[in-house]
């Protein structure tokens, strides 16, 4: 287990948006950071990172947090391994203290995955570089590709023998599970090695951890796949893998640009030559996930085809879910018989480089020009050709860009702009209808997938509380309390540890706890109460309380709430200064402003708690004129009037408007 001290150390030094950054693309908006999401498929930008909190948020799915959870839920890693991977980002040495023999059971079983990868890389490049086989065979076909040995290297390639259980004898021996060599697709379930004879391509995640190989057969002539993969495993799904994006995610958000090829060698030629921003789909169809790790990046993607029209006609059938994703496609046709791979090589990077520029269309007009050359003549493919292109221009979800390519288009095909204006508007609203429905279909199947979503806002609800108690609306005068309550745990959590008078050693909770001591166990939210309870015994302890503290804490019904309350879609602009030089006038800077926000809410909070009893009074006043009890009216009304008095005094000390 590791050490308090080391959990501790490991959190105050992993800066959020250096984590986050490695894996999406953030851009400054004020004093945050903003991108989209990599927990659900959005269009705008709904992911924000606060650097001075430490925190992020989706303001669209919900899911929020520091570091440490980032790295658990875009990994899937338990809270243990994200701390060490944390750790060795940050070159933090882990201090160990003793464990139970379950943990351990555990902990060895979710890295074995990755170790047996490691080892099989290890034992793949070995074969490589210092067999007789390996070198005449497999680096001597990487060498004749021109790859440097560096490069070969650090893309992991290696080579598997031919012989039919070599690996796996070798890696029994070593002391490796036959049941995790199978699992991972190493070894068939006839025991035998499942990559034979083929030069190895190791399949990297976004972390750097390998998940997988690719093997291409050497032998001709051989009734084989040229290309074989690992099958998909816990730590391998294809549809959500592109080949190369570790080792070009960075480049990719630097240059705001993804290049998009079809072949391992080809990302890997490139990348040599110093086209750092390409990943391969792998010979498959783009899938949504795919399209939405490109997306974290960068918007712009320029996808790079083969000189074969027919070829290229069969792949842009698949590229309409690109539009739908709203990412602007560019489409290169290299020359006949060329692949990226060997054009490069034919005219050097900076030619290959001049030559992609200047030869990258837009998709739509690239479609449609390669169509109309097929449909010349004929109207009746001509018809045909204009609801292909209006059925891939009614996929991009801007209503601008979409009818600015209409208006484009309808030049090109000579057809008139209201033709493609209705056809395409006819198309919209089936694709939402057909999309209409599959949402229905799959709510109905599982409704319960979105009520996290729905619910993040609020935290969950204890053991026996309902939907109702644990997400308050301000329906009732008592929710209404519940959202003063909800402000004095904000001030609570935000404010932690500041001091609200120095001269006297008064902190913000002291303050805030004092004025509403006698009334905690009155709250009416379960959570808020336990945690502002939670707060008083631990004033009163001595304790010292921070915001940090509540972010990082076990609970993680705190830690959810904490990072909730401090997270806001709106944040006061610095451009007021740094642009116009218009600082605030009437208060302090927000962060600075906790003494005001403490006051604040203790004043809201006693003006609404008086609201709440005259109404509870006015009930009791109710049933006396009922019962005809005018003794208990007139005592009623004595303490009605007191009510208002107080509710009045503290409106008036608050500068609050009375309504009632």
């Amino acid at each position: 287990m590791i050490s308090q001290k080391s959990v501790q150390e490991i959190l105050d030094t992993a800066k959020v948006e250096e984590v986050i950054e490695d894996f999406v693309s953030l851009k400054r908006r004020g004093a945050n950071l903003i991108g989209l999401c990599p927990f659900h498929h959005e269009k705008t930008p709904s992911f924000t990172v606060s650097p001075s909190k430490n925190l992020y948020k989706c303001f669209g799915c919900g899911k929020a947090g520091n570091a440490v959870r980032f790295i658990m839920d875009h990994e899937s890693m338990s809270f243990p391994e994200a701390l060490r991977y944390l750790a060795k980002r940050y070159n933090i040495e882990i201090e160990e203290t003793q464990t139970s023999k379950e943990h351990q059971e555990e902990r060895r079983y979710l890295d074995s995955l990755f170790i047996v990868n490691d080892y099989a890389k290890a034992y793949y490049q070995k074969q490589l570089f210092e067999t007789d086989t390996g070198k005449s065979v497999g680096l001597h076909y990487f060498k004749e590709r021109g790859f440097r040995e560096e490069t070969i290297q650090s893309f992991g390639l290696g080579y598997a023998p031919a012989k039919k259980d070599a690996f796996t004898l070798q890696a029994t021996q070593d002391g490796h599970s036959l049941e995790l060599l199978k699992k991972l697709g190493l070894t068939s379930k006839y025991g035998r090695d499942f990559f034979r004879g083929r030069v190895m391509f190791t399949l990297f995640n976004l972390s750097g951890k390998v998940v997988g190989f690719a093997g291409r057969i050497m032998q001709k002539d051989v009734k084989a796949p040229k290309y074989i993969n690992s099958p998909e495993t816990e730590v391998y799904l294809k549809s959500k893998f592109l080949y190369g994006a570790y080792q070009a995610r960075k480049s990719i958000r630097r240059l705001d640009e993804c290049i998009l090829v079809e072949g391992y060698t080809d990302v890997i030629s490139l990348h040599q030559a110093g086209i750092e921003n390409v990943v391969a789909s792998s010979g498959t169809s783009l899938t949504v996930d795919q399209i939405g790790l490109i997306k974290r990046y960068t918007p712009n993607v320029k996808i790079l085809y083969d000189g074969d029209a027919a070829g290229v006609k069969a792949a842009l059938r698949g590229l309409d879910l690109v539009l739908e994703q709203d990412l602007n496609v560019r489409v290169v046709l290299l020359p006949q018989g060329e692949d990226p791979d060997s054009y490069l090589q034919q005219v050097g990077t900076e030619a290959f480089q001049e030559y992609i520029e200047a030869q990258a269309r837009d998709f739509i007009f690239f479609k449609t020009d390669l169509l109309m050359e097929e449909a010349a003549g004929d109207p009746i493919k001509k018809t045909k050709l204009i609801k292909d292109i209006v059925s891939s221009i009614a996929r991009i979800p801007d209503p601008i860009k979409r009818s600015l390519y209409v208006k484009e288009c309808s030049v090109v095909m000579k057809v008139e702009e209201s033709i493609l204006v209705d056809e395409t508007n006819r198309t919209v609203t089936e694709l939402l209808r057909r999309r209409h429905k599959r949402r229905q279909r799959g709510e109905a199947r599982n409704v319960d997938q979105r009520e996290p979503a729905l619910k993040a806002v609020a935290p969950e609800p204890a053991e026996g509380q309902g939907e109702d108690d644990a997400a308050p609306r301000p329906s009732s005068p008592a929710k209404g309390l519940e959202l003063q309550e909800r402000e004095i745990v904000r001030v609570l959590i935000s404010h932690a540890g500041k001091m609200f008078d120095a001269e006297e050693g008064l902190t913000v909770e002291a303050y805030v706890l004092s004025n509403i001591e006698e009334v905690i166990d009155e709250f009416h939210h379960e959570h808020y109460r336990q945690l502002v309870r939670y707060c008083l015994e631990r004033t009163l302890a001595q304790e010292p309380l921070s915001t940090q503290y509540f972010v990082n804490h076990r609970d993680p019904n705190i830690s959810r709430l904490a990072i909730d309350l401090l997270q806001s879609p709106y944040e006061y602009s610095p451009n007021w200064i740094g642009l116009h030089n218009l600082p605030l006038q009437n208060q302090l800077d927000p962060e600075q402003n906790f003494k005001k926000d403490s006051i604040n809410v203790v004043f809201m909070y006693k003006i609404k708690k008086a609201d709440q009893m005259m109404l509870h009074n006015q009930a009791e006043i109710r049933q006396a004129q009922d019962a005809g009890d005018h003794e208990q009216i007139m005592r009623l009304l004595r303490v009605q009037q007191k009510l208002s008095q107080l509710r009045n005094e503290l409106a008036a000390k608050f500068k609050a408007v009375v309504l009632k």
